[in-house]
């Protein structure tokens, strides 16, 4: 992996204060990996805003691919196994199954889960918090089949997988939550992210056994205007079953998997490139995604986006925000940032919740299609 050594100097002027960032050793151009936006949270009033993640700004599946393999290859080939790798709720659901499938293309012995804030109504493992979430606490389910859960409970390496570190301080939580809950032959772990910023905080807490891979390493300070108002935020935290509660029968991580089958609308047909964006919903985007880079190994010309809790102001690199009303009959807010309504042929939004939970605003909106999970 290539790096460019050259310190790089960053800023942006934010309504609560200015943000200033330092970038030591990136992979690519910092500018083609992120960029800024305000936070409508009053915990913390920044957001590192991935250009290669394929949430708040659409991207190129092919784009997805290239960062989960650069990823994937910077962690070490000869962790004890089992490897265990873990994908945090909710952002980093889709790049955690992505790095996994890459990494797990070089050994046989490895599962992948996400972390959630939605019940399955099976068993939970463990719980633990992200302190300056819009949606703080997680949920670890423990596995159902019978396989699964001895690699998961025998796990002796943990890759565990964020767009972004800030702190380090969920990874510490996370490992933290998972050994008291009984994972205790863990002998190494890895911190994937795109970005870091922590200054190796999670090394330097848990020991030599931690190795942190990103694309980018660097640091940042933030000088907060303390005569600025704080926002509002709505209320986004909870993690109850709501009136479409998810199907635990139809998994796709929460609960662990080897692999996940690429099932989604299988007769599709599209257009050498016809403008397609696909929009996976909150925690349900790697199916979502396997089907939109099959549409763009097909010929056309697809972006991949997703859905999000995530209250985040306009402005910096959120140049548009739709909101709605979440798909699982919670009753709150969620977000798709970043499309226009006519910006695309045609608009997939793909739920693993029925096709009436979907917003019929969001629908008209955006003139989309729902396209349901119905393994």
């Amino acid at each position: 992996m290539e790096s460019n050594a050259a310190t790089q100097a960053l800023s942006a002027q934010l309504m609560r204060g200015r943000l200033d960032v330092n970038v030591n050793d990136a992979v690519i151009a910092p500018d083609s990996l992120f960029g800024f936006a305000e936070r409508r949270n009053p915990k913390r009033a920044f957001l590192f805003v991935s250009k290669v993640l394929g949430r708040h700004i659409p991207v190129r599946p092919s784009v997805m691919v290239a960062s989960f393999e650069s990823l994937a290859a910077e962690i070490p080939a000869d962790l004890p196994g089992p490897v265990l790798v873990i994908g945090m709720a909710e952002t980093a659901v889709g790049l955690g199954a992505g790095v996994h499938r890459a990494y797990s293309a070089t050994r046989p012995d490895t599962v992948y889960m996400v972390s959630t804030r939605h019940p399955t109504g099976t068993e939970l493992f463990t719980r633990f918090e992200e302190e300056h979430s819009h949606a703080s606490a997680h949920l670890i389910h423990l596995p159902v089949d019978a396989q699964v859960r001895e690699q998961m409970l025998n796990a002796r390496s943990l890759v565990l997988v964020d767009d972004e570190a800030s702190t380090g301080k969920t990874f510490i939580n996370l490992h933290r939550a998972l050994v008291d809950a009984g994972l205790d032959k863990v002998e190494q772990v890895v911190t994937c992210v795109l970005t870091d910023w922590s200054g190796g905080a999670v090394r330097e807490a848990l020991g030599d056994s931690v190795h942190q891979v990103s694309l980018l390493k660097g640091s940042y300070e933030f000088f907060e205007d303390t005569d600025a108002p704080l926002p509002d935020m709505p209320a986004v935290g909870t993690i109850a079953a709501g009136d479409w509660p998810v199907n635990a029968d139809n998994d796709w991580g929460r609960l662990g998997v080897r692999s996940v089958a690429d099932t989604l609308a299988p007769g599709l047909h599209v257009e050498p490139g016809e403008k397609i964006l696909v929009v996976g919903t909150s925690e349900f985007v790697w199916r979502p995604f396997l089907l939109a880079e099959r549409l763009e190994r097909a010929g056309a010309d697809v972006h991949f986006s997703s859905t999000s809790r995530s209250p985040i102001a306009l402005g910096h690199a959120i140049e548009h925000a739709l909101s709605f009303a979440d798909n699982y009959g919670l009753g709150i807010a969620n977000f798709l940032y970043n499309v226009r309504p006519g910006q695309f042929d045609r608009v997939l939004i793909c739920s693993e919740t029925p096709q009436q939970a979907v917003s019929a605003e969001l629908l008209k909106t955006l003139n989309a299609q729902v396209i349901v999970d119905a393994k």
